[in-house]
């Protein structure tokens, strides 16, 4: 099942990377806390509470845009259609490195900030891991956490591959970026959808919620059976934004979830922040990077 949207007509974004940048401007880096005092998990230490919705009036308008047709069209209905379509994995056989070349015929040449291919950023952020002696899985979670972009390559628009995730089947939290853009979707209007619990049980568990959909939730589906649970969770909920940075949705958490928002939260240190100019020498890396995908993942994984 596709999406009702032709894809052709919804991409307001000059580039993925806009997207990016939009988090880095909402979500700054924050500095280092100082040893005796500690920031509570999922809050941005560095920032005040009236500088929350700055970011909003600040967006672009391709930014604002973006986040229309994502609030929209994400549904209930059409995140569980595409985990229908994707899911299966049955579109081809490729290896990890294979993919990242794959995926670098992604290449957006309207995007003024950097000329970097997909397959550098990908490098950018598991080399930062490898200068930071990351442990080998996690480092090779970095390589590969947006492999599922993927998708646009296969004809999704990009509201249904990036944006930052949310729980479907439930209340719109306020604490997602542009509340006021879900007035405008179908299941806005559909009352089981429109309680705190919406369809769920509390404490079901943050694998039992349909999130909206993208390429968090297919790059997860293609690695779960070969990294560790805290690798698993980086991928499939590094942009669910509102869970690990704002503090929503946690009455579906176990205390499985809670444990693995920490390290959420840590490799989105180097998701937003470790992008530079300065190209990665892929040749060069090669061969440490095939040698630690062989460590892991099979010859050929399915997609």
């Amino acid at each position: 099942m596709s999406s009702n949207v032709n894809p052709a007509s919804a991409q307001p974004l000059a580039s993925l990377d806009e997207w990016e940048d939009f988090l880095k401007d909402k979500y700054p880096e924050p500095a280092p806390a100082p040893a005796r005092s500690k920031p509570a998990v999922g809050v941005a230490p560095d920032k005040q509470k009236e500088e929350f919705r700055v970011y909003e009036a600040e967006a672009r308008p391709t930014v604002r845009e973006f986040y229309r047709l994502n609030h929209t069209h994400q549904t209930h209905d059409f995140a569980v259609a595409k985990r229908r379509e994707y899911l299966g994995l049955n579109r081809m056989s490729m290896g990890i490195w294979e993919a990242m070349e794959y995926l670098n015929q992604l290449v957006d040449d309207s995007d003024p900030d950097t000329d970097l291919s997909q397959l550098q950023h990908l490098l950018q952020t598991a080399e930062a891991m490898r200068r930071d002696s990351q442990p080998r899985w996690m480092i090779l979670t970095g390589l590969i956490h947006d492999l599922g972009k993927i998708l646009c390559l296969w004809g999704e628009p990009q509201w249904a591959v990036v944006g930052d995730t949310f729980a479907t089947g439930c209340a719109f939290s306020d604490k997602n970026v542009f509340p006021q853009f879900f007035a405008a979707n179908p299941d806005s209007q559909i009352a089981r959808f429109q309680t705190p619990n919406g369809i769920y049980e509390p404490g079901c568990g943050l694998d039992k919620v349909v999130l909206s959909w993208g390429h968090d939730e297919y790059i997860y589906h293609v690695a779960k059976d070969y990294l560790p649970a805290e690798g698993l969770a980086m991928l499939r909920y590094h942009s669910f934004y509102p869970w690990h940075r704002e503090g929503a949705y946690d009455q579906f958490c176990t205390p499985a979830d809670r444990e693995l928002m920490p390290w959420v939260l840590k490799f989105n240190t180097y998701d937003l922040y470790t992008k530079s100019h300065e190209a990665p020498d892929v040749k060069a890396l090669k061969p440490y990077y095939e040698e630690l995908i062989r460590e892991f993942f099979p010859e050929k994984v399915r997609w």
